[in-house]
């Protein structure tokens, strides 16, 4: 395998051989990078001491999952929000309004970030009210979210251990803020640099991708608007 189809394979989601088990006690399901994994078990133990229970609530996605979480938006079986949280009527919207409603909030799949093993969505199990599940919504975790808190000690802190916060520095970008999703900067800001639209074009070929001829059509407004940096 070529220097470029190997790097293609990591960062579209067709690879796994750079990912290494992220222990956890809660799920056995998140795998990241060597050292991302050494910095957050790190800065979880730091945010322990200051009473945070720091937890993964995403980490790797291949890209079959993230495939399965588009097709699923596109086809209407799972929820496409607003800003707000609110549900996106999709009927009324045409194919290319569809896609952007999604891309709003997720990624398509070969061009998400957590194909890289270096993004981690997190939140504090002790911290999220009984009887209510984690939503990854930007309200849990801003000014009077159950997660503010958690937010404001990352913001200060997750610098010194390699993390920052990429969806909330996206300026001129059509997507929206995520608090919750940080990214291992050593290893993520080389990945933004090296990924390609040939990339992604050879990673959509014989897959099964809701939109995906519209998507092709849009490519030059997808990689603009929607994607790091």
């Amino acid at each position: 395998m070529s220097h470029f189809a190997h790097l293609s394979a990591i960062l579209t989601g067709k690879s796994r051989e750079h990912l290494t088990p992220l222990p956890n006690p809660l799920s056995n399901k998140h795998f990241l990078q060597a050292p991302v994994v050494k910095a957050f078990l790190e800065m979880q133990q730091a945010a322990k001491t200051t009473g945070f229970n720091l937890q993964p609530a995403s980490t790797y996605r291949d890209f079959e999952r993230q495939a399965l979480i588009w097709n699923g938006k596109f086809k209407g079986e799972r929820k496409v929000h607003d800003d707000q949280g609110n549900p996106v009527d999709l009927q009324p919207l045409n194919t290319w309004q569809k896609c952007q409603a999604i891309l709003r909030w997720s990624a398509v799949a070969g061009a998400s970030r957590h194909h890289w093993g270096t993004e981690i969505d997190i939140f504090d199990p002790d911290l999220l009210p009984q009887g209510q599940s984690l939503m990854l919504e930007p309200w849990e975790y801003q000014t009077g979210g159950y997660f503010q808190q958690l937010t404001n000690w990352l913001l200060v802190n997750s610098e010194r251990f390699g993390f920052y916060f990429p969806f909330m520095e996206c300026e001129g970008k059509k997507i929206g803020q995520e608090p919750w999703h940080l990214s291992y900067f050593p290893l993520s800001d080389q990945y933004e640099r090296l990924f390609t639209a040939e990339m992604l074009q050879n990673a959509w070929e014989n897959e099964e991708l809701g939109g995906k001829d519209c998507l092709i059509a849009h490519f030059d407004e997808l990689f603009r608007d929607y994607l790091l940096p």
